[in-house]
């Protein structure tokens, strides 16, 4: 891209050149104030356009570098989180099943709170999904079944939590919806 700009800017320079060339030969031999004054006029209004597309240029690459470095810092946790989320699934059915060690069970619900709690601080959340209407963006259906009482196309049960990253989907919750 530079370098269409930069083969732009030389054509452009040669042009103006060309044309302060062209109006010196076309004088005396000797060019007058005025003839001189006015090739170096138009000299000067090319280096200056050429100076206001580069300063435009380098403005404009300085707005996308910005960009991309906010987008690089807003989700700089990804994917790590991702690599979390299985643990989380483990902690999770770990805690829903019966024990008779409470003490074992106590130690495994702080791990799962203090994990949890790291990663709601960098802005993972896990989405709301039973008895929400489903939504094709977060959710993905793995079943379908009629449910009386329930309206059609409400989630009736959640089979994997999904996550989510500020505005960003992780994993989508795997549900089974209503019919």
């Amino acid at each position: 891209m530079n370098e269409t700009k930069n083969e732009t800017t030389n054509e452009e320079n040669l042009e103006t050149e060309a044309i302060v060339a062209e109006k010196v030969e076309e004088a005396t031999e000797e060019p007058t104030l005025e003839e001189i004054n006015e090739a170096l006029l138009l000299e000067i209004e090319t280096l200056k356009n050429d100076y206001l597309k580069t300063f435009a240029d380098t403005e404009n690459l300085k707005k996308r570098l910005q960009r991309e470095h906010e987008q690089t810092r807003k989700y700089r946790i990804q994917s790590f989180a991702l690599s979390v989320l299985p643990v989380i699934d483990n902690l999770e059915r770990a805690l829903s099943q019966d024990t008779s060690d409470e003490a074992f069970r106590e130690g495994v619900k702080m791990i799962y709170d203090q994990l949890m709690a790291s990663l709601l601080a960098e802005g993972v959340e896990p989405i709301e999904a039973l008895n929400q209407p489903f939504d094709p963006n977060i959710h993905q259906a793995m079943m379908m079944e009629e449910v009386e009482g329930v309206e059609p196309n409400t989630v009736v049960m959640e089979l994997q939590k999904g996550y989510m990253l500020k505005d960003r989907i992780l994993r989508a919750s795997l549900v089974k919806v209503s019919q």
